[in-house]
């Protein structure tokens, strides 16, 4: 009993000895405002390119999405007023619809008349400015996917540059501890510059493909009415 007694108590002794471990958590609004004045503003800059890249992309997203909405009878009743010539109502049936492939089918009806070759080149013109409207603000998204890792990763070099020049300036007698908290801290800013060129980059092109399917939309619609133009009498 007096040896298990004495075990036990020299068990306690040593466990009293051992350093205790805690376990330090640290939280995303913590390692932020950890970065110093430099890291927050750049923080801040990445978070208004954000901000500004999910804007863009859902405001394009939703006119986009609107711009290829068309009725699939649109082209044969188009057809059918022009060859009975009722050319009135084939632009009051395209000022109805209000979309990009119903105003190229729109002018090349106002040109109707003239050359082949100019109704064409109507129809050219009108599909780019349509296609300007479409991408408006979309380049916008591309330089936020390019520019957001390399802000981030700007802030990443200046923590970097401060971290060993306290280093530097303390002879070598700086802790590690303390340098370590540094370096991590100055790459929080290219982690937060990676997520959001990420996002904008995910988003312009998907903004892309949905604007190439509107404008094979309008290439597919400007044939048919030039074809529908050509068909003899």
């Amino acid at each position: 009993m007096l040896n298990f007694l004495i075990q036990e108590g020299a068990e306690d002794a040593l466990q009293s000895l051992e350093p205790e471990v805690t376990e330090k958590t640290l939280s995303i609004m913590d390692l932020i405002m950890s970065g110093g004045l430099g890291g927050q503003i750049i923080i801040a800059i990445l978070f208004v390119l954000l901000f500004a890249a999910v804007y863009i992309y859902f405001e394009r997203l939703f006119a986009i999405k609107a711009a290829s909405k068309m009725d699939r009878n649109f082209m044969n009743q188009i057809r059918d007023n022009v060859s009975s010539g009722n050319i009135q109502a084939a632009k009051l049936l395209c000022a109805q619809q209000n979309t990009p492939v119903s105003r190229l089918t729109e002018k090349g009806i106002s040109r109707i008349g003239s050359p082949l070759e100019d109704i064409n080149t109507a129809i050219e013109n009108a599909g780019r400015l349509e296609v300007y409207k479409l991408e408006k603000n979309v380049s916008i998204l591309a330089t936020i996917a390019g520019a957001a890792p390399m802000i981030g990763f700007l802030g990443t070099v200046i923590g970097m540059v401060l971290a060993f020049h306290q280093l530097a300036t303390s002879s070598g007698q700086a802790e590690m501890g303390s340098l370590a908290e540094g370096i991590y801290t100055a790459m929080t800013t290219t982690v937060a510059g990676l997520i959001v060129g990420i996002i904008a980059y995910i988003g312009y092109n998907h903004l892309v493909v949905r604007t190439d399917k509107v404008v094979h939309q309008m290439e597919a619609t400007a044939v048919d009415f030039l074809d529908l133009l050509n068909e003899p009498a």
